[in-house]
C-alpha cells in the first residue's frame, strides 16, 4: 500500500458551463486537483489523504464531504472558528483560462500554524505532495514550519514531491517569490515545474536550464512540463526528452499541469519507468484540457 499527503489549499470553484453566461459550482486547487486525480488512478488499497485547514462554515462541510465522497482522506484536515474556505472563478479566451480569486478569510493560510498536526498526517506516509501556491498562501514564519517538517520527512526516508506553481500575484515580490521555492527544491526529491512560468520569473533559456537548476538545488528527479512542447526529464544526472501527447482541440487548460502531476506520480508510485510515467502524464493532461474545469470524467 502506498499512502500520499497532498498539502494546500482546496476552493469553492466557479466553472464555466456551454452559456457564458453560466456557471457550476466545484471544488479544485492545485494540490487537491492533484490528490482527486491521484485517488480515481490509484488501486483502492492506496491511500490518499488532503491536508488543509477550512472553517466550520455550510461551504466547508460540503467540500469536507465531497472529498470524502470521492474516497480521500479528510481525518486530519483542521477546522477554524471564524474562517471560510476560498473561491475562484474561471473565465475562457480560446481554451485558455484566468481566474479571479476571493481567498482574505481563507482557513487554508493556518495549515501550517502548528507542526504537531503536519507532523501526524504525515506519520505513516510514503510520499507528501505541496506546491508553491502551499507555500505562497502561507506566512513566512509558517512556511519556514512547514518546510522543515517536510525535510525531516525527507530525512526519515518519506518522499517529497514540488510543483513550484509560480503564481506571482501571491507573492510580494518576484525575488521573495523565487527564493522561497528554491528552498522549497532543495527540501525536495522530486520537482515538477512548467517551463513558461520558470522562463518568465527565473529567466530559464529553455527546459534543460530549469531541469538543471532544479538538479543543483538538490532534487534527484526533474520532469519539466512544457505545454505542446517537449517534456524535459532529469534523473540522477541523465536528462531525456518526452514528446508530448497532442490535442486537436483545447477546450480548458485548467489543471492540465495538476492532472500531469497525478498521471505521473500514480505510475511512478507503481514502480514505472519514468518515461512510462511521463508518458501516462502526458495523456491524461491531454484527456483533462478537452473538458471544462479542473476535475473531469476519466475514460
Amino acid at each position: 500500500m502506498t499512502r500520499i499527503v497532498s498539502i494546500g489549499e482546496c476552493m469553492i470553484e466557479m466553472a464555466p458551463k456551454d452559456a457564458d453566461s453560466s456557471y457550476q459550482l466545484g471544488f479544485g486547487g492545485d494540490t487537491f486537483n492533484t490528490a482527486w486525480y491521484l485517488r480515481k488512478l490509484l488501486p483502492d488499497t492506496d491511500q490518499i489523504d488532503y491536508f488543509t485547514a477550512v472553517g466550520r462554515d455550510p461551504a466547508s462541510d460540503r467540500m469536507v464531504t465531497f472529498m470524502e465522497d470521492v474516497g480521500i482522506g479528510t481525518a486530519h484536515i483542521a477546522r477554524r472558528d471564524g474562517l471560510i474556505v476560498g473561491l475562484y472563478m474561471i473565465q475562457l479566451s480560446e481554451g485558455e483560462r484566468s481566474f479571479n480569486y476571493w481567498r482574505g478569510q481563507s482557513a487554508a493560510r493556518t495549515l501550517a500554524q502548528d507542526a504537531q498536526p503536519i507532523r501526524q498526517v504525515l506519520s505513516g506516509a510514503d510520499v507528501a505532495y505541496f506546491s508553491g501556491i502551499t507555500l505562497a498562501i502561507l506566512p513566512p514564519e509558517d512556511r519556514e514550519r512547514l518546510l522543515e517538517v517536510l525535510s525531516n520527512f525527507r530525512r526519515d526516508g518519506g518522499v517529497v514531491v514540488f510543483d513550484p506553481n509560480l503564481r506571482m500575484r501571491l507573492w510580494p515580490s518576484v525575488s521573495d517569490m523565487t527564493a522561497n521555492v528554491m528552498t522549497a527544491a532543495a527540501a525536495s526529491d522530486i520537482v515538477l515545474p512548467s517551463f513558461e512560468d520558470e522562463a518568465e520569473w527565473f529567466g530559464d533559456a529553455n527546459p534543460e536550464a530549469t531541469a538543471q537548476r532544479y538538479a543543483n538545488a538538490g532534487a534527484s528527479t526533474v520532469i519539466v512540463k512544457n505545454g505542446p512542447g517537449e517534456i524535459i526529464a532529469l534523473q540522477d544526472g541523465t536528462m531525456t526528452t518526452h514528446a508530448p501527447v497532442t490535442v486537436d482541440q483545447i477546450v480548458d487548460t485548467t489543471a492540465a499541469g495538476d492532472s500531469f502531476n497525478a498521471g505521473f506520480l500514480a505510475n511512478w508510485t507503481q514502480g514505472r519507468a519514468t518515461d512510462q510515467s511521463i508518458n501516462a502524464a502526458s495523456a491524461l493532461a491531454a484527456h483533462v484540457i478537452q473538458y471544462r474545469g479542473a476535475l473531469v470524467p476519466l475514460p
